[in-house]
């Protein structure tokens, strides 16, 4: 007879098409307990693994393990799997006393076990109504066909770690007729080895700049009010040519207070003078002027240096360096605060700031290469003069140790030019180069 829409035959075609289609175990457990009802009706289904418990259960979108019916199941389920057999009807009365005497309270009368070959699992359904030879039969086939699915979706790819160590067996096992130390993987070991001692130069990275060396600093003389600049930013000097000026009315007006006190007190000098030649008293406030005119010349004397200084020179020919100047003008500054520096064009060294967590060890005339980031392709070379002792905070809130390098050769680049700078140390093998940072990181996670 052929087979209708509606026969058992068409049914299984569908649900096992559907099973190699599924590539979510949940889904495909979803599918045993709830989509076989269209081959035979049950009531309730369960799918139960030994290693896993009950899996999926009908009318249930995830079983939970806590609740007495689940609990009750695991040890129903467990009981039947221990009972050989291939796919059976089952009661009451094939379980132990004490699940047996609780079946009627969670499953109908009739049950039917099908075994999931190959694989630690079952599947139980149960109904009112005893199950026919057909349905049995059926019910095997379909659950046949969805354990290949099932176990398909389980199978451990080759290219994970069981893959990795078998390959790493066979690898090793020893090929017949050669010695160990002629197997390719010893060959492979020994190549490893090699490449991993392979002596490279410890090195690295950190921002930097070139700086002058040894620059004359200009630092306020006194306190005061800055006036003006006579000079611009990077424009050249010479020695004794004005940099900037103070604000001078205050000192000017000193100064010339200070010159009328000097004044009026060598007129009086003067005239004490000459009323001691005719009275003898006059002689002895002659000395007492005498000193308010030496205190009056000093006072004089130092604001007019105060004057002179108030306008600042140059102590060398050099380039003036400093910022913008309006943001000097009209600024208040104490004495010994640096305004400006002067600086040697062809006198310039590099200067980095190496992290905390790069203070590799470093020698006096280790190899330092700068690479600007105006010409990356015009390296600069130079040779490590110190490395401070200890790390200062910088503008971004981290710390970090000042290095400074002088250049092996005078360069064409203009101070102020920043980079990265590349920082050598010893040689040390491939392996501990590649291994440094990471095991590092690692002892500051684990703490070890």
């Amino acid at each position: 007879m052929p087979a209708t829409a509606d026969s058992p035959l068409i049914t299984l075609l569908a649900l096992a098409r559907r099973a190699r289609q599924v590539q979510d175990p949940a889904e495909l457990g979803f599918l045993a307990v709830n989509d076989t009802h269209a081959l035979a009706p049950y009531r309730q289904a369960v799918l139960w693994f030994g290693s896993g418990g009950v899996t999926a259960l009908s009318g249930v979108v995830q079983p939970e393990a806590n609740v007495p019916y689940v609990q009750w199941l695991e040890r129903a389920c467990a009981a039947l799997h221990r009972q050989p057999g291939a796919a059976r009807a089952v009661t009451a009365a094939d379980l132990p006393e004490g699940e047996g005497a609780a079946w009627a309270e969670w499953l109908p009368a009739h049950g039917l076990v099908v075994p999931l070959a190959g694989t630690d699992g079952l599947v139980l359904l149960a109904r009112d109504t005893p199950w026919t030879e057909q349905e049995t039969v059926v019910l095997a086939e379909w659950f046949d066909t969805w354990r290949h699915a099932w176990q398909g979706l389980h199978a451990q790819p080759q290219s994970g770690w069981r893959s990795v160590r078998a390959r790493l067996r066979g690898a090793l096992a020893p090929r017949e007729g050669r010695p160990w130390w002629k197997q390719p993987a010893a060959k492979w070991a020994a190549a490893v080895a090699a490449v991993l001692l392979i002596p490279v130069r410890l090195s690295v990275l950190a921002p930097g700049e070139l700086v002058p060396s040894d620059p004359a600093v200009i630092r306020a003389p006194f306190d005061g009010v800055v006036a003006g600049f006579l000079v611009k930013p990077n424009d050249p000097v010479q020695a004794g040519q004005p940099l900037f000026s103070f604000d001078d009315a205050t000192l000017a007006s000193r100064l010339e207070v200070a010159r009328q006190a000097l004044a009026t007190a060598e007129a009086e000098y003067r005239q004490a003078s000459q009323q001691a030649l005719g009275d003898a008293r006059f002689k002895a406030q002659l000395v007492v002027i005498a000193g308010k005119i030496e205190e009056k010349r000093a006072e004089v004397a130092y604001l007019q240096g105060q004057l002179d200084r108030s306008r600042v020179t140059s102590p060398r020919a050099g380039i003036a360096l400093f910022d913008d100047p309006g943001e000097w003008v009209g600024k208040p500054v104490v004495t010994g605060e640096r305004i400006l520096r002067v600086a040697a064009p062809d006198r310039m060294e590099v200067e980095a700031w190496l992290a905390l967590d790069d203070a590799i060890p470093l020698t006096a005339g280790a190899p330092v290469t700068l690479y600007l980031n105006a010409s990356p392709f015009d390296p600069v070379e130079a040779k490590l003069r110190y490395v401070a002792h200890d790390a200062v905070a910088r503008p971004d809130g981290s710390y970090a140790y000042r290095v400074r390098a002088e250049l092996a050769e005078k360069a064409a680049h203009r101070i102020g030019l920043k980079g990265t700078v590349k920082l050598s140390g010893g040689w040390v093998p491939v392996g501990y180069w590649m291994l440094r940072r990471p095991v590092a990181a690692a002892r500051q996670f684990a703490g070890f």
